[in-house]
């Protein structure tokens, strides 16, 4: 697909895999390829779960300073919409996505990780926003996506101080997920993504959609959205299939269509 990010697809499980050596910086172009490959995964059906993975040795280590150091203010006007459009791509993906982290995730890096529904982490990684040490604040969403995700407190800990944290404390606080020895990290990945490959897709969109709008607004307007998302999934054959099989032969035997 692109010169540094691809999809690739096999039983169900896209994977989205940036190689851009050395460090898999996030340059411009780069950043438009992982938007292209975040719409590509999106449109093609046989794709039911995702996988963002930047390879054995670094998932990315943000972005590409040498190329940053040098835009104006108005260059940056211009080009933080599209920043954050390339990873917004990726957080609407309308099916469950895992970030697969080796090495270092920093910067847009981590940003891109936020962008997923479940984190994997190696035993020896490194995650962290730092850009505060380069005069600036994250960008491409970690103000927003990881105060969310960890509580405002202990992101602006990690937003101020720009400080790195491993893998233990990532878990302990909710950064991520799941740590695993490092060799195992994308095996891990594709295993939690493969559980949806014969799900009811439809659903789990409904499900995602309900989830990520409703953080967004009150109460109120996030039970309205969960109850609209309820009620559209009656008109679904797969509503239909689930139901009769689960009267028929008990919880978890149906074979969805994703229609």
């Amino acid at each position: 697909m692109g010169e540094f990010v691809n999809l690739t697809v096999a039983d169900g499980v896209g994977t989205i895999r940036l190689d851009r050596p050395k460090m898999n910086a996030l340059n411009v172009q780069v950043q438009d390829e992982i938007r292209d490959a975040a719409l590509a995964a999106t449109a093609d059906d046989a794709v039911r779960a995702v996988v963002i993975y930047g390879g054995e040795r670094v998932f990315a280590a943000g972005a590409d300073i040498k190329e940053m150091a040098d835009m104006s203010y108005a260059d940056m006007v211009k080009r933080s919409g599209p920043l954050q459009a390339a990873l917004n791509a990726v957080a609407a993906i309308p099916k469950p996505t895992v970030a697969a982290i080796t090495g270092y995730a920093l910067g847009g890096g981590c940003e891109l990780t936020l962008c997923a529904d479940y984190r994997i982490a190696a035993d020896d990684a490194k995650l962290g926003q730092p850009e505060i040490l380069l005069g600036v604040i994250p960008g491409a969403g970690g103000t927003q996506r990881l105060s969310r995700l960890i509580g405002p407190s202990k992101a602006k800990d990690l937003i101020f101080t720009g400080r790195f944290v491993d893998a233990a404390e990532s878990l302990q606080i909710g950064l991520v997920d799941k740590v695993v020895p490092a060799a195992e990290v994308y095996d891990a990945a594709v295993a939690w993504a493969s559980q949806f490959s014969k799900a009811a897709s439809l659903a789990l969109r409904a499900a995602k959609e309900a989830i990520d709008a409703g953080l967004g607004v009150d109460l109120h307007t996030g039970l309205e959205i969960e109850r609209q998302q309820f009620a559209a999934l009656f008109a679904t054959e797969d509503r239909t299939i689930g139901m009769k099989s689960f009267v028929e032969n008990g919880p978890g035997k149906a074979e969805f269509k994703g229609i």
